[in-house]
């Protein structure tokens, strides 16, 4: 009898423990990210430890390793969700699948076609000359290091994509004016990036709905809509990749070999020539059998957009790793010799703190921003998600033709607004829309108004998201300039 009072005790008691453990390891989950990012910092440090154990100074340059992969992992954290955001939104990637697809291609775009020279003062933004003493400008790059990587932690944790390179284009420009006034600084330079935060999300937008408008003109809304795909979707597919093949030409194989705008758009026309010849027979035959419905579509867009996030990612890695180790690198130059560089070679160590870095942000604290980009500003399919990523390559490839310095996050996230605002526009004021319709389904009675009632209802872009990022691009440059200037002043009050 006593034993049968006990048994539903120790159910009881079991059931607590149960729940106990339950409950902590919910509690823990969120610690593992930081722990595993901890321990990656720490390894860095020990690295450049290892490399520079025998300099006087060497525990300023351990401590910049530190600061530096702190820096590389918000980067993978924030920016790289641009990239593989649009097609984990289109369901053409599930986020597990982007996230290592994104991993592998940015760590081979920053390890294989990195650039190994870089600006020690990043684009220009002040004259290194009237930093007299060298240990200012490390206090200066030190703080631009320390500014960015801090201000990319607090977008990524408001759930804001943000530009990089303007983190640390702000972060300079703030250490510059405090340790050599305001007369450092290159306003002309800055003017420059300051009209890239209208340019680059603008165009970035205009083009993506441009190619979204034809889609739907010439392929969603035909009569026969796999006939329509099989005529102009290898023509897309070709337009992609001589613009990928132009785009990495320039900007993503400039370690390797030097190229001019001229090599590269030739390089561009012959993949142009080369797709559209592979994909006509590929599209005909994986066509075959599909029914005439938007779905079918859908499917004959996964493969290119999934091809077109990673070379995103590569070229990302291999332009945005510098934003990461650029400072680095001029803080390993300038301690080592005692004297500051126009332009320094990145040491491979820096280097693969960089590339790793930027994966390792990537893998444990991505997801936020790429479902952010992908899923919650406007809903996505693989054919908007085409547009996003193509109007990425383009833009960017046209903007270096122009000498404009932009912003590969402003363009994208601008090409995702272009397109939800588009669709508004399109659902509206589209006779094209209105007809189909009404022939497709017989509704005669079918009005304009009623789509204008309905989209009354259902705007297809939130406009929270929007105010969100537009106010973290405006203050990105001058919070980070903020920022850096009174890190700088700490730096010379108690470090050194």
């Amino acid at each position: 009898m006593s034993n049968l009072r006990k048994k539903p005790t120790l159910d009881k008691d079991l059931d607590k423990f149960s729940r106990l453990e339950l409950a902590g390891n919910a509690m823990a989950r969120p610690l593992v990210a930081p722990a595993v990012a901890f321990v990656f910092l720490m390894f860095a440090m020990a690295m450049a430890g290892f490399y520079v154990s025998d300099h006087p100074n060497a525990i300023i340059i351990v401590a910049a390793a530190g600061i530096g992969s702190y820096l590389a992992i918000n980067i993978g954290a924030n920016d790289v969700a641009n990239n593989v955001g649009p097609s984990v939104g289109s369901k053409a990637l599930t986020i597990g699948g982007a996230l290592l697809l994104a991993a592998i291609f940015e760590s081979a775009g920053a390890l294989i076609a990195g650039g190994d020279v870089v600006k020690t003062v990043s684009k220009g933004i002040i004259d290194a000359t009237q930093v007299t003493d060298y240990t200012d400008f490390v206090k200066l790059m030190l703080a631009a290091l320390i500014s960015a990587a801090v201000w990319l932690n607090l977008a990524t944790w408001i759930g804001a994509p943000v530009s990089t390179t303007h983190s640390i284009v702000g972060g300079v420009m703030g250490g510059g004016i405090a340790a050599a006034g305001f007369g450092s600084v290159s306003w002309g330079t800055m003017s420059g990036i300051a009209a890239s935060w209208v340019i680059s999300p603008v165009l970035g937008g205009i083009i993506a709905a441009l190619f979204l408008a034809f889609i739907k003109s010439f392929i969603i809304y035909q009569q026969d809509k796999i006939a329509a795909a099989r005529r102009w979707v290898p023509l897309l597919i070709a337009i992609m990749a001589a613009a990928f093949a132009t785009y990495l030409a320039m900007k993503g194989l400039k370690k390797i070999v030097k190229i001019d705008i001229e090599v590269a758009l030739l390089l561009g026309a012959i993949a142009f020539v080369a797709a559209l010849a592979i994909c006509r027979p590929l599209i005909r035959k994986q066509s075959e059998g599909m029914e005439n419905r938007n779905q079918s579509l859908r499917i004959l867009f996964r493969w290119p957009l999934i091809f077109s996030a990673a070379l995103l990612s590569f070229a990302h890695g291999a332009n945005d790793v510098a934003n990461a180790i650029g400072p680095l690198a001029a803080i390993v130059h300038t301690v080592q010799e005692g004297g500051i560089a126009k332009a320094v070679t990145i040491p491979l160590w820096v280097m693969l703190i960089g590339a790793f870095g930027i994966s390792f942000g990537l893998m444990l604290f991505g997801p936020k921003l790429i479902r952010m980009v992908g899923e919650k500003i406007t809903k996505l399919n693989p054919m908007r998600a085409y547009c996003v990523s193509l109007s990425a390559a383009i833009t960017v490839i046209f903007a270096s033709w122009l000498g404009l310095p932009v912003s590969s996050t402003h363009i994208a996230v601008g090409a995702i607004f272009g397109v939800g605002f588009f669709r508004e526009w399109y659902t509206m004021k589209s006779k094209r829309r209105i007809a189909f319709v009404k022939e497709s389904t017989g509704m005669e009675s079918y009005k304009q108004n009623t789509v204008k009632e309905d989209e009354k209802r259902r705007m297809l872009v939130r406009r929270s998201h929007f105010m969100t990022i537009i106010a973290a691009w405006v203050i990105t440059v001058p919070l980070a300039a903020i920022l850096s200037a009174a890190l700088f002043y700490v730096l010379d009050l108690f470090v050194f």
